[in-house]
This record gives structure tokens, C-alpha cells and sequence, in this order.
């Protein structure tokens, strides 16, 4: 059973998302926190960093709406099909997260490429942040590696997802890629696979997090069709609003 070691609502701040909103998130430290308890969050928009549990508390602004795709019904478009195939060669391993240098590398190669392109803030992560935020145990933590074994030196980890599996839902928490594989959109055929994944696994849905319409880097989870949305915030003990999205 999940133990609570903390709770708090931050006092709004500014917004990584939109910069003309202010921000606030509610946030729970948890440990113990079965897949089954977990799932009961990721049904009600709650996300997970670590032993950090959180959704927006925002008062002024409703623009992050949870989003979660059928695996069932899911159809990939004319761009998302291309890309699965362009990375079609790649080696996938699914397994328990790991911390190491070479991952370490790709977030910063990553990172630094949106710092550039998209004015990201700089986040440099260490050995230990990484484990705190990408591999902290967790039953329901894995990890979705994708190497070039083609590459020139040796087999290459050119991508990596970090994932939640609870019997019911597969959640993707986060995706970082070498900027150098850019042109074969990494981030879209990983969705696809992971949806793909989940439909073998027999697990209803992939939940994408976030969508914000306004964001360019959180747009992209709404032409991943068709999916649902949640409505609201809906409290533990109230049953989750999810709706079809319009086509």
C-alpha cells in the first residue's frame, strides 16, 4: 500500500508551457506505490517522476488536458506510418530502467539541441538526478531503448523512452533521441511502437500525458488518433471523465 511522505500545492509561478499563464501543480511524494494504486492516478491525469506524484492545480488555466490513446482503435496517419518504418531497422530492447553514462549523453546531446532550437532552459542532470527522475525503483518503471546497429563504431543508443506498464496502461513518461536521427522522427515512431506494445500486452490504453494546444513541444500528442480526453480534475474517490476527442 502506497505511503504518503508528503503533499503540496505549490503557489502559482510562472508557466514552462505558456508564457502569459501562471502555474501551479500538486504534488504528492509517495513510496510503496503498487501498479494498481498507480493506475488509479494515471486515470485521474495524475503523472510520475520518481516518487514524485503530480498534476496541475492551475486556477486561471485549463490548457494541459490529459490525453490517453485506445491501443485498440489507435490508426496511425500517413506521417506517423513513415516514420515507424524509417526506424524500422532499429533494435528495440524493453526492460527495467538503467543509469549509465551513455545515457546520460543522449539527454545532454538532446537537451542541448532544444535548448538551441527551441529555447528550452539549460537542465543539466547528473548521474544521480537521472536516477531520481528516469529510474527510480518502481514496479511499474521501464524503459524503451532504441539502438543503431549499423552505426559506425559499433551498436549505438540513439533513442530512449522512459515508461510506466500497470496492468491496464501503459504510460510514456518521457522520450529523449540523438538529434543526429532527426529526420527519421524518433519521438513519432516511438509512440507508435509503444502503442504497439501495449495492443501485444493486451493493455487497453497508452496514456501521452499533457496535451497543450498553445506549446509546440506538447502539440504533437493530439494527432496521435483517435484518442481521449479527461475532463476536469477529478478527485481519488470520483470515477475519471474520459471523452473521444473530436476527429
Amino acid at each position: 500500500m502506497a505511503r504518503i511522505l508528503g503533499h503540496t500545492v505549490e503557489p502559482p509561478g510562472p508557466c514552462s508551457y505558456l508564457p502569459e499563464q501562471r502555474s501551479s501543480l500538486e504534488q504528492v511524494v509517495m513510496e510503496d506505490v503498487s501498479p494498481e494504486e498507480y493506475e488509479h492516478l494515471l486515470e485521474r491525469g495524475w503523472r510520475r517522476f520518481g516518487p514524485l506524484y503530480f498534476r496541475p492545480a492551475c486556477q486561471t488555466c485549463g490548457e494541459c488536458v490529459s490525453l490517453r490513446i485506445p491501443t485498440e482503435t489507435f490508426l496511425p496517419n500517413r506521417s506517423q506510418r513513415r516514420a515507424r518504418a524509417a526506424c524500422g531497422h532499429f533494435r528495440v530492447e524493453v526492460g527495467p530502467p538503467r543509469v549509465d553514462e551513455e545515457r546520460l549523453e543522449l539527454y545532454r546531446l538532446w537537451h542541448a539541441q532544444r535548448e538551441e532550437s527551441r529555447e528550452w532552459a539549460p537542465s543539466p542532470l547528473g548521474l544521480r538526478d537521472y536516477f531520481l527522475q528516469f529510474a527510480y525503483p518502481h514496479p511499474s518503471a521501464r524503459e524503451v531503448a532504441w539502438y543503431d546497429d549499423t552505426a559506425e563504431g559499433g551498436s549505438r543508443l540513439v533513442g530512449l523512452g522512459i515508461c510506466d506498464e500497470t496492468p491496464r496502461a501503459w504510460s510514456a513518461v518521457y522520450f529523449f533521441y540523438d538529434p543526429a536521427y532527426a529526420r527519421s522522427s524518433p519521438g513519432s515512431a516511438n509512440v507508435v511502437f509503444q502503442v504497439e506494445l501495449a495492443r501485444e500486452r493486451n493493455i487497453p490504453y497508452v496514456y501521452l500525458g499533457y496535451r497543450v494546444e498553445a506549446c509546440a513541444s506538447l502539440r504533437y500528442k493530439g494527432t496521435f488518433r483517435p484518442h481521449e480526453l479527461l475532463e476536469g480534475r477529478p478527485g481519488l474517490d470520483e470515477p475519471p471523465p474520459w471523452r473521444p476527442a473530436k476527429p
